[in-house]
């Protein structure tokens, strides 16, 4: 299984890497996962604030 997650993860990395317009977009995605990332640190209680994190993620995925 690992294998596998590990090929899929290379070939997703060759593809946007090779795509000017993937690697913009990818960039984006990693400031917008480290901005999650410092929310979640500052907050006091971080289970409660990652949660939140992650409810913003799935309704944005859902288009709400």
């Amino acid at each position: 299984m690992a294998f596998l997650l590990r090929h899929i993860v290379r070939y997703a990395a060759q593809k946007i890497a090779a795509d000017p317009v993937a690697r913009e977009q990818a960039a984006r995605a990693a400031r917008g996962l480290v901005k999650e990332a410092k929310q979640i640190a500052a907050d006091e209680d971080r289970a409660k604030a990652a949660g939140r994190a992650v409810r913003r993620a799935i309704n944005k995925l859902q288009g709400n």
